[in-house]
């Protein structure tokens, strides 16, 4: 009894010796594309590489402060405005993620029309979704045309769904999309219904949403206003040798880096008061 007492013991220190004795294998970590590769791909422009977009930032910030070094022959306001030109290529994108994002808001009700119409027809959900290439809403198409060939090809609903998101780059069309994943592996009669419902729940977001843009627009513009101005007279005083050459000095280096930090707090600032909240991709 003693000796099985004895090796029941030894057995458990055996184990707890081992639970933390024993290398642990480290827990796989998710990654998924950084913030530059989704405002690529909000922008419609996934085909093009970071590091691509990197140097045209890069080249559009080093050729611009070359230029303003050459007329104004001052260093700091020419690093200056090298920084604001580098930065012009991020502004170009996000103004065109804004305005695509927004297309695609006004346009989803009708494609989801499309389907449930389709739906309603007799065709399968598959068929549905790739007579969207064709007949659907003209933002929406070339993204359905390649859906309809990836099913093609492959067969998998699911993994073309997922490339299909991966194209649109859209918080709504993962809704959208993963609505349709779920109807599709659960099945039943209610596919119809739940594409009327989310079709009238679209139309009145983007509805409320339009009225909301249209209210907060003057504080967006005033901001961009407000910071522009200043920055906009810096580059007329650039074209007066005399004067410009005065923002050389230590004070001058000053006055540009103090008035930057504020131009870009103030605008941070206002942004912030006017933002309406955005929607995320928490499918992707």
């Amino acid at each position: 009894m003693g000796a099985l007492v004895g090796l029941g013991v030894g057995v458990g220190l055996l184990l707890i010796w081992s639970a933390f004795a024993m290398p642990r294998r480290p827990r796989p970590v998710a990654t998924g594309p950084g913030r530059t590769a989704r405002l690529l791909g909000s922008a419609g422009l996934g085909g093009v590489s970071v590091t691509s977009f990197v140097l045209l930032c890069l080249g559009c910030g080093a050729g611009v402060a070359v230029l303003v070094q050459l007329v104004s022959g001052t260093p700091p306001v020419a690093l200056v405005f090298g920084v604001l030109a580098a930065y012009l290529p991020v502004t170009v994108v996000a103004a065109r993620a804004r305005r695509r994002l927004r297309e695609f808001a006004e346009v989803w009700p009708e494609a989801v029309d499309n389907l449930a119409s389709a739906v309603r027809a007799g065709m399968s959900l598959p068929d549905a979704l790739a007579a969207l290439g064709g007949r659907g809403p003209e933002p929406l198409r070339a993204a359905f045309v390649a859906f309809a060939l990836d099913y093609q090809v492959s067969g998998r609903f699911g993994e073309s769904l997922d490339r299909l998101k991966d194209r649109l780059a859209d918080p709504v069309g993962d809704r959208v999309v993963e609505g349709l994943r779920v109807a599709r592996e659960v099945g039943g009669g209610e596919l119809g219904r739940l594409l009327r419902n989310l079709s009238g729940y679209l139309r009145e977001d983007s509805r409320t949403r339009s009225e909301l843009e249209s209210r907060q627009a003057w504080t967006v513009n005033g901001a961009r206003l407000a910071v522009a101005a200043p920055w906009v007279v810096l580059l007329l005083m650039s074209l007066q040798s005399d004067v410009i050459r005065r923002y050389a000095s230590p004070t001058g280096v000053v006055v540009l880096a103090v008035g930057a930090g504020l131009c870009v707090v103030a605008y941070r600032l206002m942004m912030r008061i006017g933002r309406l909240p955005t929607e995320r991709r928490i499918l992707s």
